[in-house]
């Protein structure tokens, strides 16, 4: 009695070292992740980091199990020991089996230590798949370059084996169905001349099947030149994009039917289109999209509310702040970026509803190229949107608010006037510095009675700036202020520059009814001599300057012989200033 013969030493290596199935999908589950978050974001982004950590704790639980793992391809599964453990029915470059199948590979095997060795290896060959050309190398070539010592993998000649004739029942003949076992870090090719089947079913045709060679030096048979024409057409063909025709297409549909469910079907293709091609970076075709979805929207005849609301809302929904920021974000890690015409076109199409947004990226970009274009379209939402501008300089987002206060001021609105002096109310110094500055560009004159607030302001960077904004507009309403600041006690403790400041506001405006003050500050003794404060006297002499009067002039003439020549050097400059 013969002795059952053995399973193939395969099979029960599967038998031997099996894991649990819930631990596989899993695991694919975060190779998916990974995958998609290599191709989006760079090597130091937190989602980056989070999904490579996932994926290679996903490995520890499999290694306790086994040593090695064996995943075999389909076209839309992947299986482990004849289990299917991921299904992708669809075949794009998203699709992981169908990455793996259409270019011959047929199984993986991951050893022991490769997700600490090799990973990102062959995460980024997925990545430079996904994206390639026609004529770039496909996966096996970048495998065999990889030069793996962690990974093997069997495929078939994915040439040859669509050239073999094809069996009873449609499958593949035995002599080519075989897979190359890699040997070392590559695979190895099935050599076509390796094919021993009969010599009459390599002569053997289907029925159906038209051969070239049948037509080869016939009367019908193209030239040179006419071969070489038709393949520039069919590259042509190829390497247009059919996008903005496809648009135009469906929005002819919906202006020439005017059934309403065939209307807002279109509408809805268009927006699960524009999704689409926002994740495909087609930004040009999304503005286009979206301008010509506008234009439709007021042509066509006997337009139903609700489709007009849907086609209406697309630009709304692009500038959502969730979909704006992950755009934005897409865009400043991106390596290239699309062309200036097409981002111009893009941000041509945002809403209101993306101020908020645009203003808290402008602080955070990195990409110099792309902040004139955001700078171009903050301005034009600004300029078209007063009423949001004014709302978001009481934003709770302090970068938000930062921005729509230095909007307001460049713009000169002088309905931002109110918020602005609420601001300068608030706690946030810096924010209160740029209320002034914004104030003092809108110049009306209620802008400026807020203004006047700063002289008494807790932080000396927005007093030093309240004052020079009086003096150059020559608010004279302010003088009262300015003259109580130079004789109070407050601007003997400030520091020089927020003395020069006050001092020469004073004396820009206060004409020679100030020159009396400038002059006993400047001139006058005490008790035991002249007063100590240079820096105070130095300011007098400056601002008499500013007065520029011959009662002014007379006042620094007896300070011209000063001992201390820091005053000395003061009423000199102020001399030359008054007579220039």
């Amino acid at each position: 009695m013969t002795s059952p013969s053995a399973p193939p030493a395969r099979e029960l290596e599967l038998v031997q070292s099996a894991v649990d199935l819930p631990l596989i999908q899993e695991l694919l589950r975060l190779f998916g992740k990974a995958a998609r978050a290599h191709q989006l974001y760079l090597p130091n982004n937190p989602v980056y980091k989070a999904a490579q950590e996932a994926l290679r704790a996903g490995f520890l639980p499999i290694w306790e199990q086994t040593e090695e793992l064996v995943l075999s391809f389909t076209e839309s599964e992947v299986k482990y020991a004849g289990e299917t453990v991921l299904e992708e029915r669809s075949k794009g470059s998203d699709s992981l089996p169908w990455t793996f199948y259409k270019d011959g590979v047929r199984e993986l095997r991951l050893l022991r230590g490769f997700d600490d060795e090799e990973l990102g290896k062959l995460l980024d060959i997925l990545q430079r798949v996904r994206k390639a050309s026609p004529d770039e190398d496909d996966l096996l070539t970048l495998l065999w370059q990889g030069d793996f010592s962690f990974l093997r993998y069997r495929y078939v000649d994915v040439m040859v084996d669509a050239n073999v004739p094809m069996a009873e029942g449609g499958e593949a003949l035995a002599g080519l169905e075989e897979l190359a076992e890699g040997g070392g870090p590559t695979g190895q090719r099935i050599d076509p001349a390796s094919y021993t089947g009969g010599d009459e079913e390599e002569e053997e045709t289907r029925a159906g099947v038209i051969s070239m060679a049948d037509f080869d030096s016939t009367l019908y048979f193209l030239d040179e030149k006419e071969i070489e024409y038709l393949q520039t057409e069919v590259k042509r063909e190829y390497e247009s994009d059919l996008r903005q025709s496809v648009v135009a297409l469906l929005l002819d549909i919906l202006e020439q039917q005017p059934d309403s469910e065939i209307r807002l079907e279109v509408a809805e293709i268009l927006d699960n289109f524009m999704l689409h091609m926002l994740t495909g970076s087609q930004f040009h075709n999304v503005g286009y999209l979206l301008r010509e979805a506008m234009v439709a929207s007021r042509r066509a005849v006997e337009l139903q509310q609700p489709v007009h609301e849907r086609l209406t809302t697309l630009s709304s929904r692009l500038s959502a702040p969730d979909a704006l920021s992950q755009m934005l974000q897409s865009l400043d890690e991106s390596e290239t970026l699309p062309s200036l015409a097409e981002l111009e076109e893009l941000f041509e199409q945002l809403r209101p509803a993306a101020l908020s947004t645009v203003f808290e990226w402008l602080g955070r970009l990195q990409t110099p190229k792309l902040r004139p274009l955001l700078e171009q379209a903050a301005s034009r939402l600004a300029g078209q949107n007063t009423a949001e501008l004014v709302k978001l300089i009481g934003s709770d987002n302090r970068a938000v608010a930062l921005e729509a206060i230095r909007r307001a001021g460049a713009l000169k609105t002088p309905a931002a006037v109110a918020p602005l002096a609420h601001v300068l109310a608030g706690a946030d110094a810096e924010l209160r510095v740029s209320a002034v500055q914004a104030l003092t560009e809108i110049g009306t004159p209620g802008a400026m009675q807020a203004l006047e607030r700063g002289l008494d302001d807790a932080d000396r960077d927005v007093r030093v700036a309240t004052a020079r904004s009086i003096q150059g507009r020559s608010y004279r309403a302010a003088l009262p202020r300015l003259e109580v600041a130079v004789k109070g006690r407050g601007v003997r403790d400030a520091d020089l520059s927020e003395k020069m400041a006050i001092f020469e506001a004073y004396g820009a405006m206060c004409g020679d009814g100030g020159v009396e003050t400038l002059d006993g500050m400047l001139n006058g003794k005490s008790l035991f001599g002249p007063r100590a404060d240079a820096e105070l006297r130095a300011c007098a002499a400056m601002a008499l300057g500013k007065v520029a009067t011959p009662a002014a002039q007379a006042a620094l003439q007896k300070a011209a012989n000063e001992k201390d020549v820091v005053v000395r050097n003061a009423v000199s400059r102020a001399l030359r200033g008054a007579t220039a």
